[in-house]
Parts: C-alpha cells; sequence; structure tokens
C-alpha cells in the first residue's frame, strides 16, 4: 500500500480544488464557443444579408432596365431629329419628304410608348430604393449586434484565460510541494477517474457523494495515518482527518 503523512494526503485536496476550478474553467470556454446566442446572431445577420442583396439586385437589374430604356428613347429622338434635319433642309422630292414625315410620326408614337416603359421602370427603380436602404440598415444593425456579442465573448475569453492561467501557475506550486510518488499517484487517478482526491466526511465519499459500506468504512478507520486508501466508488484517494471521521 502507498504511504504518504497526512499532511501532504491534505495538500492533494487543495491540489484537486485547483484541478476542478480549472475544469472549470475549460467547460465554461467550451460553452463560450458553442454561445446559443451567437450563433442565432450569426444566422440573423445571414437572414439580413441574403434579404439586402436580393433587393440590392433587384435595384440593379431595375436600373439596368431603366438605363436601357433611356437610351431606346435617346436613339428614337436622335433619328427624330436627324430626319426633322433633312425635311428643314428641303434635301429630296416631295415623296422622300413624305416618307420622312411618315418615319417621324411613327418614330414620335414610338418615342411615347417607349416614355411611357422609361416612366414604368423609374417608378420601379424609385420603389426600390427605399427597400434597398431598410434592408441595408437592417442588415448593418444586425451585424452590429453580433460584433458586439463578440466581442463580448473575446472579452470573457481572455478573462478565462487569464484566470486559468493564475489557477496553472498555483498548481504548478502547489504541485511542486507534494511528494513525486504521490502526485503521481494521484495524477494517475484524475486521469482514470476524473477526480484524483477526495475528502472523507462522516463516512461519506465526497468523491462520489455516496456512504460508504460498513466494511469498506471499517478498513478505512483500521488503516493506518499515512496509508493512501481509495473511496471504491469513485476511484478518488481518500483523504481522512480525525475530526472528519
Amino acid at each position: 500500500m502507498a504511504k504518504a503523512s497526512p499532511a501532504e494526503q491534505l495538500l492533494l485536496l487543495d491540489l484537486q480544488a485547483l484541478d476542478s476550478k480549472i475544469v472549470k474553467i475549460d467547460r465554461a470556454v467550451k460553452t463560450l464557443a458553442a454561445d446559443p446566442e451567437i450563433a442565432a446572431a450569426e444566422a440573423t445577420v445571414a437572414e439580413a444579408e441574403t434579404a439586402r442583396r436580393e433587393i440590392a439586385e433587384e435595384s440593379a437589374a431595375a436600373q439596368q432596365a431603366l438605363t436601357e430604356a433611356e437610351h431606346q428613347v435617346e436613339k428614337v429622338q436622335s433619328r427624330i431629329e436627324k430626319d426633322r434635319a433633312q425635311i428643314d433642309a428641303g434635301r429630296g422630292t416631295a415623296r422622300d419628304m413624305m416618307a420622312l414625315q411618315h418615319e417621324i410620326d411613327s418614330l414620335t408614337q414610338k418615342r411615347g410608348e417607349l416614355e411611357t416603359i422609361e416612366l414604368e421602370l423609374m417608378e420601379t427603380a424609385e420603389e426600390v430604393v427605399p427597400r434597398l436602404e431598410g434592408a441595408t440598415a437592417s442588415a448593418d444593425g444586425t451585424a452590429a449586434q453580433l460584433a458586439q456579442l463578440e466581442r463580448a465573448r473575446s472579452e470573457r475569453g481572455e478573462e478565462l484565460a487569464g484566470e486559468r492561467q493564475q489557477l496553472v501557475v498555483q498548481r504548478g506550486e502547489l504541485a511542486g510541494r507534494i511528494d513525486a510518488a504521490l502526485l503521481a499517484l494521484y495524477e494517475k487517478r484524475l486521469a482514470q477517474h476524473g477526480v484524483g482526491a477526495a475528502r472523507l466526511y462522516h463516512g461519506t465519499s465526497e468523491g462520489s457523494g455516496m456512504q460508504l459500506a460498513p466494511g469498506d468504512l471499517a478498513e478505512i478507520r483500521d488503516a493506518a495515518e499515512d496509508d493512501v486508501v481509495y473511496c471504491p466508488d469513485s476511484g478518488a484517494i481518500l483523504v481522512r482527518s480525525p475530526e472528519w471521521m
């Protein structure tokens, strides 16, 4: 049976307390990384950005259609002006002049139709503008909220990292005061069972939270003070003290 002084065995409880805090911090870091509020915010940002992009594409398409319509009106107007200039110059026969006037009339009608289309497209393009502004504001707002949550998470992560580092330093200092053989035994139990050492308090193992069976308790009570004993349920080293028994 392994041996260690009661005073050194008591140090294991302090070591276990530090290890428990480190484990708690590690769990907090994992929880922080999977923050459901941030995940929900990321989904909201993605939805808002998708809506903004779709409306932006709609706006761009409307503007392109309007530009093309304006170009068509300009082309027809240019042709009308060219024909009128030719009529005004009096170049050509009377028949030619009649044909040009007929073409001007047709082009004028076409220009009117194109201007109607242009007006409709202009109204469509203008109608999209406030929707795009609203979608952009929404996307920017959700992105700002996400950034704020991420900053808070980052700050909390830094706090946890700082706390963990302090605990690691304290643990190293405390571990240096414990006999190497006892420390190795503790480390082995910690790795195997998740608890390296626990207090035996009035017949209850704080490693398992269970009352020990009378036979197990009798064996532990009969063991020498420097004997290293174990919890039959959790596998942890049971640390005893006269006032706890």
